[in-house]
């Protein structure tokens, strides 16, 4: 941790900043969790160990809760369920995400005390909980957790106190961080990293945190390699520089923004873009056609008429009615394309979901000309390092080469490459995925420049012998990293 130091940062309390200078794509440091689980929706198909997704898991024999990919992954999480195998064991049931974390942190605290590690810059003591800030349901669901944790935790274990409990649970409900699945795509756990917790939030944040799953599959365990997150440079921080990430994301509007930072981690954003409300106009504006725009009326009626739809969107995409969801999104964008700026959020979010959903019906064209719009909306909002832009990107190129439209699929591929691996680094499995893809269309870019009707005679053939199946439903890649700090629901 020589890279970074504890600071009074005004107004924010303690912080981060910087020893020395880095550049885009640099790693400022990484840090292993001081304990993690799967979700509760997830125990029987995530790994408890390496947090992969396996179609087939094995499962603990003692508590029957526990599933690991094989013996290997058992063997490397056995120090961390241990204790809570027996425990499960002894109550006769499983607890929830929230009391499993908390049980796991205190038995290591228990075990190595305070400070884990020579790397770790705070106790958990130091962490704010801000219990006395919550709600009254909040503070009503605490009581519930603490009781079942007093229940669940073994008589024969040290024993603490309720406010040293309380304490736990208020930390882990501000300072959670969401564990993705090792391709980065999919929300499965929450994990607590006291290093992390240090970093404050800036609305456009010069750092990025990504989970590094490291190797848990090789057969010897001397050769596993911790899960860890990493803390990335987006671009030039000078030495002394605050470091900061964003707890939520930017393309909801500044007041938005500092509503659900108020409500979610208690405190007041003071950020540039929140003062000055930067790139509100945008993402709420009309749409300007030869210096003549919409009236303020024009782009009210849309903006309602949008928010409307996307309730009524929302209701039968989680009914899995995907040609209703069709219908309201091209009702919906009908009226108001021609009025609403091709950076307003309501229309951003029609053509995702249109794209995503489409792609998923395999009307490839109509999912590409959709997601070429979302990105081009996201280069005008977001920072241009920001990872929901590289997975856009992404997601973007992929559906234009499914179109047949190598040109376009290609460049998108090499957009959100050069975002990925300043943001998740050459070797995670997604930019890996990318380099891969971004081979692949390169050498198909150039067979078309050669002899276009050669190119789509080979590409049909080689459909024809191996059809494009039908892909996973529709689920935003986006969203899963949006929110990377855990909040309890």
């Amino acid at each position: 941790m020589e890279n970074v130091a504890i600071f009074d940062s005004p107004g924010k309390g303690r912080g981060l900043k910087a020893t020395k200078e880095f550049w885009a794509g640099d790693v400022i440091f990484s840090e292993p969790s001081l304990a993690a689980v799967v979700f509760d929706s997830l125990t029987e198909r995530i790994c408890h160990s390496c947090f992969r997704r396996q179609d087939k898991l094995q499962r603990c024999g003692q508590c029957k809760f526990a599933h690991y990919c094989d013996r290997t992954c058992q063997r490397a999480g056995w120090a961390e369920h241990k204790q809570e195998c027996s425990a499960i064991k002894a109550y006769g049931k499983v607890p929830n995400e929230n009391i499993r974390l908390v049980a796991r942190i205190m038995w290591r605290l228990d075990k190595e005390g305070s400070m884990v590690s020579d790397m770790q810059l705070t106790t958990l003591e130091e962490l704010e909980d801000h219990i006395a800030d919550m709600q009254q349901d909040e503070m009503k669901e605490l009581k519930v957790d603490i009781h079942n944790f007093l229940d669940y935790w073994p008589q024969n274990n040290k024993q603490h106190t309720v406010d040293v409990i309380s304490h736990m649970f208020g930390v882990i409900n501000c300072n959670g961080f969401t564990v993705s699945d090792h391709r980065g795509l999919q929300a499965v756990g929450v994990g607590l990293f006291p290093n992390l917790c240090l970093v404050n939030h800036d609305c456009w944040p010069n750092c990025t945190v990504i989970l590094n799953h490291g190797n848990q599959s090789d057969v010897n365990t001397m050769f596993h390699s911790q899960q860890r997150i990493e803390l990335r440079s987006l671009g030039k921080i000078a030495e002394g520089e605050e470091l900061t990430v964003a707890y939520v994301d930017y393309l909801n509007l500044s007041e938005e923004r500092q509503r659900l930072l108020k409500t979610q981690y208690f405190f007041d954003c003071t950020c540039e873009h929140c003062k000055n409300r930067i790139k509100d106009d945008l993402k709420m504006g009309g749409r300007e056609v030869d210096g003549v725009k919409p009236s303020e009326e024009q782009v009210k009626e849309a903006t309602d008429h949008c928010f409307q739809m996307l309730e009524k969107m929302d209701k039968a995409r989680l009914n899995g009615d995907y040609h209703e969801v069709v219908k309201i999104c091209r009702e919906c964008i009908e009226k108001a394309e021609s009025i609403l700026a091709d950076t307003h959020i309501y229309l951003l979010r029609m053509w995702s979901t249109l794209s995503e959903v489409q792609a998923y019906l395999q009307y490839f064209d109509d999912a590409a000309e959709y997601a070429r719009k979302m990105v081009e909306g996201y280069l005008k909002l977001y920072h241009p390092n920001n990872a929901v832009l590289g997975m856009a990107a992404m997601r973007a190129g992929v559906t234009h080469w499914q179109a047949g439209q190598i040109e376009v699929g290609h460049g998108m591929i090499c957009k959100a490459y050069a975002i990925l691996m300043v943001t998740h680094g050459p070797t995670h499995p997604i930019t890996k995925d990318l380099e891969a893809m971004r081979v692949q269309t390169e050498m198909e870019l150039r067979m078309f420049k050669q002899n276009e009707y050669v190119y789509h005679s080979m590409r049909e053939a080689a459909l024809k012998n191996k059809p494009m199946t039908m892909m996973h439903e529709p689920k935003s890649v986006e969203e899963g990293i949006k929110n990377l700090f855990h909040r309890r629901k």
